[in-house]
């Protein structure tokens, strides 16, 4: 009977410590978590026992704040990438704002009908360049949305690139440019979206006569069930290409080209592209910079 009382005493006492030792490590474990939410921490929970449920408990909060860590640490980027993309252009913004303010003061000044005209042009030229910059920062913040969807449907390639080529008429007879136009006959289908098809390749085009010289080539075929559009425009300084960035926001080789680029154009572009589950890619060949887009063909409906 002794023996028997004794053995009791002893499981009583080891039950006892294994309890307390169990409330230990969850006081310790709540500690811990309240550490987490005072300080920005990358440290993980830490657990001396693995019984009773701790181990899984410890593992699946270690999981848990690793995957918050990098979720906050997507956000921060997108967060960043958004306040550079409003300092960056708030600067670009400021220097046709700036000379908006200068014309209308000629503007009022002047007594000549001939120079109130040319101011008023200039004026609507301006005021054109801020309504672009607005516009590609409002489209390259919806983009970095991911609730933002892009509505696919089918779209026929070659008229939509005809339509854009068209609308760029006045800018071709502006500069002096008669652009080189290989379109296939077949025609050419992907599942995408028209407006944002049309928007990368207005982006590319826009690209080539602001940095490019005056030769710019644009052909569309099909070769083997993929779509391959390229445009090409002369460069008078390709070394100083970096193929690699182009893609990259407020790229731009030579930062003094052009006043009224907000250096999102291409980013969009492959953005777009993207989203309509193409390939979108730049590099240089001899004189040339050439961005070629490849879609696979898909049926008309």
């Amino acid at each position: 009977m002794l023996i028997l009382t004794g053995i009791l005493v002893i499981l009583v006492i080891i039950l006892i410590a294994v309890l307390w030792k169990y409330q230990r490590q969850v006081k310790d474990i709540c500690r811990q978590l309240q550490f987490q939410q005072k300080h920005d921490s990358n440290m993980m929970i830490s657990r001396e026992i693995d019984y009773g449920g701790i181990g899984e408990l410890t593992d699946t909060l270690n999981d848990f704040l690793a995957k918050r860590k990098q979720e906050s640490g997507v956000w921060l980027e997108k967060e960043r990438i958004i306040s550079d993309t409003y300092t960056n252009l708030s600067h670009d913004i400021r220097t046709p704002l700036t000379s908006l303010d200068g014309y209308f003061q000629l503007l009022e000044e002047s007594r000549s009908e001939e120079e109130k005209e040319r101011y008023l042009r200039i004026i609507q030229e301006r005021i054109g360049s801020l309504k672009d910059m607005l516009e590609e920062l409002f489209t390259f913040t919806k983009l970095k949305n991911e609730s933002f969807q892009l509505e696919l449907s089918c779209c026929c390639v070659n008229r939509i690139l005809k339509e854009t080529i068209f609308s760029y008429y006045e800018n071709w007879k502006a500069q002096g440019i008669e652009p080189q136009i290989q379109i296939t006959e077949e025609l050419l289908y992907i599942e995408g979206n028209a407006q944002a098809l049309r928007r990368v390749i207005q982006n590319i085009i826009k690209n080539a006569l602001d940095h490019g010289e005056k030769k710019i080539s644009i052909s569309l075929q099909c070769i083997e069930q993929q779509i391959q559009l390229e445009i090409r425009n002369q460069t008078a300084q390709p070394e100083q290409i970096d193929v690699s960035q182009v893609f990259e926001r407020f790229y731009k080789a030579d930062s003094a080209r052009s006043k009224n680029s907000t250096g999102l154009g291409l980013s969009i572009a492959k953005e777009f592209v993207i989203r309509m589950h193409g390939q979108i890619r730049a590099f240089v060949e001899e004189d040339e910079f050439c961005i070629a887009v490849s879609f696979l063909q898909g049926e008309q409906d």
